[in-house]
């Protein structure tokens, strides 16, 4: 399969990785930054271009890996092709390529990042397509880079990127608070990596309300005033911890 991968972001990067591991032929890769292409062009051994006038109409494959407002104008340059194009945005309908002839959506349900290499067996894929031929094609592409493949429609797979952002990125944002929790009092962020460990782990066998611990669970209100008291110079940290906490409250008293 000859495919041509449009964005050489984090997305685009591990999928491109993924698809030339199965044996695709990777013959070019898009960027708006030919540095950045070119990087990604010499691992793949495919072609950099920064033109999208100069993408090759005889793919197999596109596969759109930009920021969800770039989705619409890029698939603009793909009118002309015949392969299935694909666009990996979570929370973008289907109907962003409704201009094109074949076309679908591959949404990789994981966090990403160019330097942390990641196992795509292990990644769960969202697809969907205009038609049932497409369909067939886009599940094959799936089934070979990874085996949690769900047929999902556009609406459903916003919801699931809406939880994706409480479940990752805000929980990774949490994690730089209380980095500057730590710092702040000259301690050291290493010491509570065991636990955030062991909280990722519980998840993985029971629903994250069995396994909620800590002050807020409890009622203890003595404990949360303490706590407080400690983010006096940190205002923004202490209206965070009295939000999460009622909402702790609210689903468990």
């Amino acid at each position: 399969m000859k495919v041509v991968c449009i964005g050489s972001g984090n997305v685009a990067t591990h999928l491109a990785y993924a698809l030339k591991a199965k044996g695709a032929d990777l013959i070019q890769i898009w960027s708006r930054d030919l540095i950045n292409a070119t990087e990604l062009a010499k691992i793949t051994d495919s072609i950099a271009i920064s033109n999208l006038k100069d993408i090759d109409p005889s793919a197999d494959l596109y596969v759109i890996a930009v920021k969800d407002d770039a989705i619409s104008t890029v698939s603009e340059s793909l009118k002309d092709v015949n392969g299935l194009v694909v666009h990996t945005s979570g929370a973008t309908a289907i109907d962003a390529l409704s201009a094109l002839k074949n076309y679908g959506v591959l949404y990789p349900l994981q966090t990403f990042s160019k330097a942390k290499p990641i196992d795509f067996a292990n990644v769960p894929l969202c697809i969907e397509a205009r038609n049932a031929a497409s369909l067939e094609v886009l599940k094959k592409v799936a089934n070979q880079l990874t085996s949690p493949v769900y047929e999902v429609n556009s609406e459903k797979r916003k919801i699931l990127h809406l939880a994706a952002v409480f479940a990752c990125n805000f929980v990774n944002h949490l994690y730089t608070l209380s980095d500057k929790i730590v710092e702040h009092f000259e301690l050291d962020f290493e010491m509570l990596k065991p636990l955030i460990m062991e909280t990722a782990l519980k998840v993985q066998t029971e629903l994250p309300i069995n396994v909620q611990t800590g002050p807020a669970v409890r009622n203890d209100e003595q404990t949360m005033i303490k706590h407080q008291d400690l983010l006096i110079s940190m205002p923004e940290l202490k209206e965070i911890y009295q939000t999460l906490s009622k909402s702790i409250k609210k689903t468990h008293l």
